[in-house]
């Protein structure tokens, strides 16, 4: 009988805020901001993870400084590990699991901290729908391997599982040890589990779990696995126990999970004019128009369109859907029947005539870019987490900003030392 391929998650010894500076340290995810949002952060809130996160910001120079450079990386260890050191940051002594709850206008997600194995991402186990750019990868794996920690955890999706939320109910009833609302409204509460038997009850739940999703950090997951990867050639006495060989992971259960809407604006209509560009748009669509009324797509297979103070509603024609996971994702609809034939917009991750606009920032922001610097916006229906879960699990990829996952997980709540 062939081995069943399950999840491994595991406890560990987490290094996190002193108690009453959960809040003050806790920050969006590194990439959420450019330096000078950053720099304005920290000038408010020096205790904020992005004197880590973000390192160039504790320069005298910021906006000179070259990122990528070692200098800035070193910064960051010596940062974080002053920090440790004058126990503004806590090591647990024992391996545990943490509970880390968010709750974005009344609807709470609740997922478990704990580290996920390198093996298991090198064996599909923990699958991926999208690729990634040397660049930013480069970045974090200078990152993790000079602070010699891993401080963002990646997001990890899996189907739901009763016993689990068993668990994880049972510690919720407890006082969080941290427990405060952000400046953008999300409440954070954290709970440690570091009684042995809720411990062994959390790995052996995942036992159950046959594989785990990347829902958000692509990037920082394939930074950890090629860290450690290094780590396994230059170490003469490779157990596979080592920390490097675990990456930090929050899982949460899918059904608890939000996809939003990431919507597209273009700058031209490529030569074409408003007429013209309809008149080619109503061989693919049903089109309705809306006028001033902001239309957000109810159902899969529907668009929103802002073109010349007007809005409009799309809806796919029958014979234009694909029978095929990623083809058929509405991202994908658009992609290959309006921004590549017509608009000319062949790679959307290259092209600069497209920009890619959050649902967070709802339909208003593609109006007002509309108004600023580009012609025509397109309100896309969100991306579901099946749909997301099937495309992985058929080993395929995703058009690039298909999802857009709120709200964000904080940085500083959880450190991993390698």
């Amino acid at each position: 009988m062939g081995v069943i391929d399950m999840a491994i998650v595991k406890a560990f010894n987490g290094i996190r805020p002193r108690l009453d500076l959960g809040e003050k340290i806790a920050a969006l995810p590194y990439d959420v901001y450019n330096t000078k949002e950053a720099m304005e952060i920290v000038k408010k809130n020096p205790y904020s993870f992005l004197r880590i996160d973000r390192a160039e910001t504790t320069f005298d120079n910021p906006l000179e400084i070259d990122i990528h450079s070692t200098e800035v990386y070193k910064a960051a260890h010596d940062t974080l590990w002053e920090m440790i050191n004058n126990g503004e940051f806590i090591e647990d002594a024992n391996p545990c699991y943490y509970i880390y709850e968010l709750i974005m206008n009344g609807r709470s997600q609740t997922g478990i901290v704990g580290c996920s194995s390198v093996d298991d991402y090198l064996n599909n186990i923990v699958k991926k729908h999208e690729n990634t750019l040397k660049v930013k990868e480069q970045d974090r794996i200078n990152h993790i391997n000079i602070c010699n920690a891993q401080t963002g955890p990646i997001f990890l999706a899996y189907s739901n599982n009763e016993s689990i939320n068993k668990i994880v109910n049972k510690i919720k009833e407890k006082v969080p040890v941290y427990d405060f609302i952000s400046e953008d409204e999300i409440t954070h509460r954290v709970w440690i589990v570091n009684d042995i038997n809720d411990v062994l009850e959390i790995y052996e739940g995942f036992k159950n779990v046959a594989c785990t999703y990347i829902a958000d950090g692509h990037h920082r997951a394939a930074s950890a696995v090629n860290v450690a990867l290094k780590k396994r050639k230059e170490n003469k006495l490779h157990t596979g126990k080592e920390e490097y060989n675990f990456f930090l992971s929050v899982l949460f259960p899918h059904n608890q999970l939000k996809i939003m809407d990431y919507n597209r604006v273009v700058k031209d209509l490529n030569g074409l004019t408003e007429e013209q560009f309809l008149d080619k748009m109503k061989e693919k669509f049903e089109i309705e128009l809306c006028g001033k009324n902001q239309y957000k797509p109810l159902l899969k297979g529907n668009l929103g369109m802002y073109l010349g103070n007007n809005w409009y509603k799309l809806k796919i024609r029958e014979n234009y859907i694909p029978n095929d996971p990623v083809e058929s994702l509405d991202v994908a609809i658009l992609q290959n029947e309006v921004l590549s034939p017509i608009l000319a917009i062949d790679d959307p991750k290259t092209n600069k005539r497209i920009d890619f606009v959050g649902g967070i920032r709802g339909l208003s922001e593609l109006e007002r870019r509309v108004s600023e610097d580009m012609t025509v916006a397109f309100a896309m229906y969100p991306t579901d987490i099946k749909e997301l879960f099937q495309v992985a699990d058929a080993g395929l990829l995703m058009p690039p900003k298909s999802t857009w996952f709120e709200p964000k997980l904080r940085s500083g709540l959880f450190i991993h030392k390698i």
